[in-house]
């Protein structure tokens, strides 16, 4: 598929418009004046070149050779508005015989007998990429023209130009520009490129919010997306990122940017928010505080293989609990969500705990994630699954701390600790856990024994 050779980045502009005309072969589209009091005038009129279909060894080459040009043209496209338009020749049976829509309007009921038809929503290097690709099922689109052919595709009922662009823009779709091609993919009504779209939302939410075109959305597109259980970020992040689109919308609207009308331009999108999942800490920062009921399911964007690892390599009994945290500070060799621990249960029998977890960062003193549960042991020496509310996003090379605060009986305990542990998963990712020793307010746990054996993770 050729490209344009314009910016990297894709966009719906129309930058690409005169190299796609000057391109043309004799009898080009050419530039209209200006002057609205003025008639187009046509291109410089060539003569036609002598026994040209010899030269043309098959039925392709000789259609491909009428493309944009004026040579048994029977219809001109005035295409464009201002001083952006084009004419542009075109032979009615080749467009018929390509699409409905032309068919219609040649041959249909109500066909115009005009010579000239003016086709001012339509770009010039667009209806250019169409008719090449009626011509010969040559495909030239770019960056910079795929939108704007996309649109004349669906415009003209021409399905295979519609993949191709589709294809592309599949190709290219990067968490920097999920948001605008969403935004486009639900304007053009192509729910497959939606639907791609969302899904690399929910692998790089962080990476997508507080991209350029995130602000730019519609608020139909906001509430669609915030909607989602999958999506891979905490909730007071999410939250900020919303406020960033408020914000914009209170300058598109031309209002003041008071915290009312930030309430008001965001509607419905606001009770989306999953205000229930925050820390207190961070609920405390939303200001001013919403008074309306909001969703507490947790958002989980995880899919594939779980993972889990265990630091020990022998269990013994009995470990103590006082109301003082098991801490074990650990760090990663890849980005990962951890959603999880492993914990060891009574040594007496069946048994019932409550238990905190948290993890923290340790250098900034931060709590990413925590949870307030319990669980049930059957008093056997394997561990317990403990999971938070919604996933922990790990960074490579940053310092974590893992928490579980147990309130219960005796319990097991780890022996024989593991410094590093690497684990490979079914896709051949591996990923190595690093441990070191937690000093402070600690239950006892450390890297050669204690609480916190497993922990459980997604890639």
């Amino acid at each position: 598929m050729a490209t344009g050779s314009g910016g990297s980045g894709l966009a719906s502009n129309h930058d690409g418009q005169e190299a796609a005309s000057t391109s043309a072969q004799s009898g080009a589209a050419a530039p209209l004046s200006s002057a609205p009091t003025s008639p187009p005038v046509l291109g410089l009129h060539r003569e036609p070149m002598y026994n040209w279909q010899a030269t043309k060894s098959s039925l392709k080459e000789r259609f491909a050779f009428l493309f944009n040009n004026e040579l048994l043209s029977d219809v001109r496209f005035i295409v464009g508005k201002g001083r952006q338009a084009q004419r542009i020749p075109a032979h009615k049976f080749v467009l018929a015989a390509g699409s409905a829509v032309f068919d219609a309007m040649f041959n249909g009921g109500m066909a115009t007998t005009s010579a000239e038809i003016e086709l001012p929503d339509v770009e010039p290097a667009a209806f250019l990429a169409l008719l090449r690709f009626l011509y010969s099922d040559e495909v030239h689109i770019g960056p910079e023209t795929v939108m704007t052919t996309l649109y004349t595709a669906k415009k003209y009922a021409v399905p295979a130009l519609e993949g191709h662009c589709v294809e592309f823009l599949t190709k290219h779709l990067r968490a920097d520009n999920a948001f605008m091609l969403l935004t486009q993919a639900r304007l053009f009504d192509e729910p497959q490129l939606a639907s791609l779209c969302l899904d690399t939302i929910d692998k790089s939410t962080a990476d997508a919010i507080n991209a350029e075109g995130f602000t730019d959305i519609d608020l139909d597109t906001l509430c669609a997306v915030l909607e989602r259980d999958t999506l891979s970020i905490r909730e007071n992040r999410l939250f900020g990122a919303v406020v960033r689109w408020a914000e914009a919308e209170c300058y598109r609207q031309q209002l003041p940017l008071t915290s009312e009308n930030k309430q008001k331009v965001l509607g419905k999108a606001l009770s989306l928010i999953r205000f229930p999942l925050m820390t207190i800490e961070e609920f405390a920062a939303v200001n001013p505080k919403p008074r309306v009921d909001y969703i507490d399911r947790p958002r989980c964007c995880l899919r594939g293989e779980e993972c889990s690892i265990n630091r020990f390599q022998q269990v013994e009994s009995r470990w103590g609990y006082s109301g003082t945290s098991d801490r074990i500070r650990f760090n990663v060799n890849r980005r990962i969500s951890i959603v999880g621990f492993g914990l060891y249960g009574s040594i007496h029998g069946p048994t019932d705990y409550q238990v905190n977890i948290q993890i923290i960062e340790s250098d900034k003193r931060i709590t990413l994630g925590q949870n307030d549960t319990g669980f049930s042991c059957d008093g056997t020496a394997n561990t317990f699954r403990v999971m938070f509310k919604e996933p922990v996003e790990i960074l490579p090379s940053v310092s974590y701390t893992a928490c579980a605060t147990l309130k219960g009986p005796d319990s097991h305990y780890g022996t024989k600790g593991l410094k590093k542990v690497t684990q490979e998963s079914a896709t051949g990712t591996k990923t190595t856990f690093f441990f070191f020793s937690s000093p402070g307010n600690n239950n006892g746990t450390s890297v050669e024994d204690g609480q916190i054996p497993e922990i459980i993770y997604y890639t």
